[in-house]
């Protein structure tokens, strides 16, 4: 249905896009994912058409955008963060000047406009002036424009910024129904929101591709298979060396410090070994008092904070050994020079003693 390949976007010398790929199947509600900066808008405003990538390509049920653009721009209806409404307009009328502006013909145009205020559940509001709508029902108003035409790809912008918890609640409800007809894209920077409607997440940064998996995929990988977390109270500082020495521990770490003094610790088993038994025996021997043991769970927006950290960590490590690199060839051109030295005076040296024998 959609398929971005070695998309990259230039300005100047600042690369927002760097060589993306990926592929969403036809039906799928997707999460597009990144902190502000990562390249989501860039991103989306190449796969709707609205600008060229600099190289790659991305195409819409067959169609390529940039070469086919007519044929595949009637595939999408986009969204944008802030969609410009006509405050002087009704709902119904906007909707059937988006209908005139997406070609549909005039003799299915009354048709499409019900269906629209239908399906986004306005009915009530449609010949109220759009200044006077709530912004719940301006984001309906917003996404029925995107809806006219029957696209069969939605791209969603920050569909429910600035709701209030009943409106998100009834704009997620219809985006998941809009699910079943249309392939849907959603931007978002409410992760939890993400993690119950969409089936998969790409995450970007920096341009970069970081993860396409689905958010439960995501959750696990980045709790690890067999976590416990764990909180103690421990006054003499044994718990380290005590799960170090056992024997199915690959590792401990502190996560927080509680202000009732104990503190909670992630351990991470070998393999799928069952080591409750083993951390409450050997607490109990040390004199750890356990508050509370539980598997470790993590959110869609840890997995998502641990990629990004994770992400900066190896551009870190990559640019420490470019560093350590460049020290190294340093000392070594040092090296040769001295050695070169070292030779040019043992040579004269030499010439010296030479000369001094023939005398």
């Amino acid at each position: 249905m959609i398929k971005v390949e070695n998309v990259t976007k230039k300005y100047g010398s600042h690369t927002a896009i760097d060589n993306i790929s990926f592929e969403i199947k036809e039906g799928e509600i997707v999460g597009f994912l990144g902190p502000n900066g990562a390249g989501k808008t860039t991103t989306m405003s190449i796969i709707t058409g609205y600008i060229e990538p600099n190289s790659g390509h991305v195409e819409i049920s067959g169609y390529n955008v940039s070469k086919k653009a007519r044929k595949a721009k009637r595939e999408i209806g986009y969204m944008p963060e802030t969609t410009p409404l006509y405050n002087e307009l009704t709902p119904k009328e906007f909707i059937n000047y988006m209908a005139e502006l997406k070609s549909v013909p005039r003799k299915e145009r009354k048709a499409e406009v019900e269906r629209v205020i239908k399906a986004v559940n306005i009915d009530d509001v449609q010949n109220k002036l759009i200044r006077n709508l709530s912004r719940g029902y301006r984001q309906r108003v917003s996404l029925a424009g995107a809806l006219v035409g029957n696209p069969k790809v939605l791209i969603l912008d920050e569909p429910t910024v600035g709701l209030d918890p009943k409106q998100v609640t009834q704009i997620r409800s219809l985006i998941k129904s809009l699910g079943k007809d249309h392939t849907v894209i959603l931007s978002s920077h409410i992760l939890s929101e993400v993690s119950q409607i969409c089936e998969k997440v790409i995450i970007i940064n920096k341009g970069k591709l970081v993860a396409i998996d689905t958010p439960e995929n995501l959750e696990k990988k980045e709790a690890g298979e067999n976590t416990l977390l764990v909180t103690v109270e421990d006054p003499e500082g044994k718990i380290n060396d005590t799960v170090k020495a056992m024997a199915n521990v690959r590792d401990i770490k502190l996560v927080k410090e509680i202000p009732d003094g104990t503190k909670q610790y992630s351990i991470f088993a070998r393999g799928d070994k069952d080591i409750r038994k083993d951390i409450f025996a050997n607490f109990a021997k040390c004199g750890i008092t356990i508050f509370e043991l539980k598997k470790a769970e993590i959110s869609l927006e840890d997995a998502f904070i641990d990629l990004i950290d994770n992400q900066k960590e190896e551009k870190s490590k990559t640019k420490e050994e470019i560093k350590k690199e460049k020290q190294e060839q340093k000392e070594k051109n040092k090296k040769d020079k001295e050695n070169k030295k070292a030779e040019k005076n043992k040579e004269k040296e030499n010439k010296k003693k030479e000369k001094g024998g023939d005398k």
